[in-house]
């Protein structure tokens, strides 16, 4: 087992805490935060194979979660807009790793969907793909990714509840 899977195994172990209510889901964010940190400093700068890409995925949303966080706290508007361009930066970085992904996988083995979400703000805008293989859910409100999704005739317009329904409905 490399690093990368000894990671998505220790990953698998929190998500299975917070599940449990062993960890609240701030808590579930800051280790898998310090996780990703541990294995590298760095994102994996080619996404040459499926491990690296979902590598990349975790690596840039737990930086974007980690400055939401910071710019919720932070009380000099200044700072908080710095944080929230961080938010943005990660999360654009984040869906680069999930095309890059889906197109390591052909569009093979997925299936995409709109998720019922209780915020309005993202309503009919966050979304989830499901892989077959690795057996892994990513979540997006990329519009690029959803029309490619839609291109590709992998995206179901239907509204489903998510299989990470009580972590994507919980505020931190």
């Amino acid at each position: 087992m490399n690093k990368i899977q000894k990671y998505f195994e220790y990953r698998q172990s929190l998500i299975d805490q917070y599940i449990m209510g062993d960890m609240t889901k701030s808590e579930y964010l800051e280790r898998n935060f310090d996780a990703v940190l541990g294995l590298r400093r760095e994102p994996f700068k080619y996404m040459d194979n499926i491990d690296k890409c979902l590598f990349n995925y975790q690596f840039f949303n737990a930086h974007a979660k980690e400055a939401k966080m910071l710019a919720s706290a932070a009380s000099n508007p200044k700072q908080k807009a710095q944080h929230l361009r961080e938010v943005d930066f990660y999360y654009a970085r984040k869906d680069a790793a999930t095309l890059k992904a889906l197109e390591l996988l052909d569009f093979a083995g997925i299936s995409a969907y709109f998720i019922k979400v209780r915020s309005k703000h993202m309503k009919y805008k966050l979304f989830e793909i499901k892989l077959d293989e690795p057996s892994t859910i990513l979540h997006s409100m990329n519009e690029d990714i959803l029309k490619r999704l839609r291109n590709e005739g992998v995206f179901s317009d239907e509204t489903r509840i998510s299989q990470a329904d009580m972590y994507i409905n919980q505020k931190y």
